[in-house]
């Protein structure tokens, strides 16, 4: 069984060896062995703080194997963005261009450097391996740190946000790269990926263009990309949504790839989830598929995939208390006995209008 937990010490081997083949670059894992053994300490030391609101806290989760033992995946939550230094990304303004003499009067859209995304929670690093097949394992790795953030709200800030991978050719060329950011920087997108720390440096201030990026003057091949994901990032764009994450008018300074932002309190893992207490099960129980989460102490987290039906019931008659029957290994991947209670959301939750019937 697959399952997600905290990042450990133990796993430096093999999340090194995934900061150096994953593609593409994750920020949250440096390729220096010791840099990333530092970042893997911050973790540790982030989920055992008692935090009363967000710093320079970092979250780093791994997906594991339970059978194997073997690292599928990771993702992380960075608690304030830009903490140290700030977090850039080009807003996309919509500039007025008129002349009453001439009857002009035109919308001419602007990218200009901004840095009002610093100090918000951003989700990050998330990286699954290639050889899990199916859509399941990927909505688990990623949609586990809502569940985290759910349960620990004073940690994170009310809104987060999530940047993904924008449009690349198949040699991992960004055509808005090649018309904006190596005109100022003067080398390879992949090279400054890996310089940027995450878009938390100072030299990009240093670097990038000060004044508004006028998007008329660029190429048509790089106004085409503003704002889309690549091919690759679809399903993580497509889980995003499923969240409650929406578009914003940010997008990344090197590829342009989207800015997606969601209100934790209108969030899936917010507004659908529920208590429910553990109940010894010999086998999986028929239902509907859910996340399962549960806080342990001392930092300790687990989530996972489960099916649970939706009318379990435990107590008294006046208990309105649910149950979620588990079998053994999922009990044991979540850490939990009978009687420990239990966040549980539905994975595929239906979309506002369909819960609305026939009210439009």
């Amino acid at each position: 069984m697959l399952f997600v937990r905290p990042s450990r010490l133990a796993d430096l081997d093999a999340l090194e060896q995934m900061a150096r083949t994953a593609q593409p670059v994750l920020h949250s894992l440096p390729h220096d062995r010791g840099a990333l053994e530092a970042r893997i300490a911050l973790s540790e030391d982030s989920f055992r703080a008692d935090v009363d609101f967000p710093g320079e806290e970092f979250y780093l989760f791994v997906l594991e194997d339970g059978q194997s033992g073997k690292l599928m995946g990771t993702a992380s939550i960075v608690a304030a963005a830009g903490y140290s230094d700030p977090f850039y990304a080009f807003r996309n303004d919509a500039l007025i261009h008129a002349s009453r003499e001439l009857h002009v009067n035109r919308k001419i859209h602007a990218l200009t450097m901004s840095h009002e995304l610093t100090g918000k929670s951003r989700l990050a690093g998330y990286y699954i391996d290639p050889s899990l097949r199916g859509d399941a394992a990927a909505h688990l790795m990623s949609r586990a740190r809502m569940m985290y953030i759910a349960a620990n709200r004073k940690r994170f800030t009310s809104e987060v946000f999530s940047l993904l991978l924008g449009v690349t050719d198949e040699h991992g060329v960004s055509p808005f790269w090649e018309a904006v950011g190596r005109k100022f920087f003067g080398r390879d997108f992949a090279d400054i990926e890996i310089e940027s720390g995450g878009r938390s440096r100072t030299f990009i201030a240093e670097v990038m263009p000060t004044y508004p990026v006028y998007v008329p003057l660029l190429p048509e091949a790089a106004q085409r990309v503003l704002g889309e994901p690549d091919s690759k990032a679809l399903l993580a764009y497509e889980i995003h949504q499923e969240e409650g994450f929406e578009t914003d008018r940010y997008i990344d300074i090197f590829d342009a790839g989207p800015v997606l932002t969601a209100q934790v309190d209108r969030s899936v893992c917010v507004t659908r989830s529920e208590t429910r207490v553990v109940r010894d099960a010999a086998a999986t129980a028929s239902g509907s598929t859910y996340l399962i989460a549960h806080n342990g102490a001392d930092g300790e987290f687990r989530c996972v995939l489960g099916e649970l039906a939706a009318d379990n019931a435990t107590g008294n008659a006046g208990d309105k208390t649910r149950a979620a029957a588990l079998p053994h290994a999922t009990r044991v991947a979540l850490g939990v006995t009978e009687g420990d209670a239990v966040r549980c959301v539905p994975l595929h939750a239906p979309h506002q209008d369909e819960q609305m019937g026939d009210a439009q």
